[in-house]
């Protein structure tokens, strides 16, 4: 039987620059990715977007060996 552990993601997660700390779709992107290589799968997320910005959180999970 496969084995988890799971991993709550969130906008706080994501480094950004700039005058507002806004994290735009490039930013959460490349966080996400940056998992992925690690191992981790997104399995459930609840995206906004407001006014350029973007919030998201989530869980992730990765098989334990």
């Amino acid at each position: 039987m496969k084995k988890y552990k799971y991993k709550i993601v969130d906008t706080r997660d994501v480094e950004s620059a700039g005058l507002f700390k806004g994290r735009k779709r490039e930013d959460v992107e490349a966080y996400l990715s940056s998992l992925g290589q690690q191992g981790w799968e997104l399995v459930n997320v609840d995206f906004r977007e407001l006014e350029g910005g973007l919030e998201f959180a989530g869980i992730m999970k990765q098989e334990v060996c």
